[in-house]
């Protein structure tokens, strides 16, 4: 039986032990900002391991259609902000934004009844500079329990791929075959493990890669959220001025140190033809 969470469970290294519901408690959903930790564990051909401090937001997608958030600025300049053209395929709020594209993408999946709020966990933009390596599309149904979770990377490359999980629960692990490329340093082979937790106020996302010889590389971000304010901005800001250029820059760092280790290099293959895997 999984048992409740505790703090060391935030470590790549370790296995997540807690107990979610497949549904959040119904309540009104409230724009949320994380701070936390990003972790990575590398096991093969050489041990390689790092983890840093980050923030970003946790956003009720549906209820910011018609409910403006006073303190994070959408759509609009701000010290740190949310744009919707720096997801799915870059349309604009005057085109239905993020959420349309998500919606779209669900139906032509045929999964038509993720009505329900739809909660995306990624970075901001800070002073007007962006990059998402991932970001989690948390997909619930009318009856508030969890429909779909909809995965989307983005490389160094200027691609971006999908995957989605279909009816998974908080807590449950699940699979996916890994098609896309993300870092020269990891072939294009494997699977893809994902569990999440998801309470009131701390998310965890944990992101394993195992190859044919089995656990590769262990990843996880998680956090502890709370609700946006402008204090909670400034916090962000201050503590983190640069952050989403370093979530570059430590990209090439971390890069650099596997290579001095002479860990294997693969060129980058062609994109997988299908946007969204399953």
């Amino acid at each position: 039986m999984m048992q409740p969470m505790t703090p060391s469970t935030t470590s790549a290294t370790q296995t997540l032990h807690f107990s979610a519901p497949s549904s959040l408690p119904a309540e009104t959903p409230q724009a949320m900002i994380g701070f936390g930790q990003v972790r990575h564990m590398r096991h093969r051909p050489k041990v390689h391991a790092f983890n840093y401090s980050t923030f970003f937001l946790l956003l009720p997608m549906r209820a910011l259609q018609t409910t403006d958030d006073a303190a994070l600025p959408i759509n609009r300049a701000g010290a740190i902000s949310f744009h919707d053209v720096d997801h799915g395929d870059g349309r604009g709020a005057e085109a239905g934004g993020a959420l349309a594209w998500l919606d779209e993408l669900l139906h032509s999946e045929g999964i038509v009844d993720a009505t329900g709020e739809t909660w995306l966990h990624c970075y901001p933009r800070v002073l007007g500079y962006t990059f998402k390596p991932v970001s989690f599309w948390y997909c619930h149904a009318a009856d508030n329990s969890l429909r779909a979770i909809v995965v989307e990377v983005n490389n160094t490359f200027g691609e971006r791929h999908c995957y989605l999980l279909e009816n998974p629960q908080y807590g449950v692990e699940q699979r996916a075959s890994k098609v896309f490329h993300v870092s020269p340093f990891c072939e294009v082979q494997g699977d893809y493990r994902f569990r999440f937790m998801r309470t009131a106020d701390h998310t965890v996302a944990r992101v394993d890669h195992d190859d044919a010889d089995g656990p590769l590389i262990e990843t996880s971000v998680s956090g502890l959220l709370k609700p946006i304010t402008r204090d909670e901005l400034s916090h962000a800001l201050w503590g983190y001025p640069l952050m989403t250029v370093m979530v570059v820059a430590r990209i090439h760092w971390q890069a650099f140190k596997l290579w001095r280790k002479r860990v294997p290099f693969f060129t980058k293959p062609t994109p997988p033809q299908d946007f969204v895997t399953r």
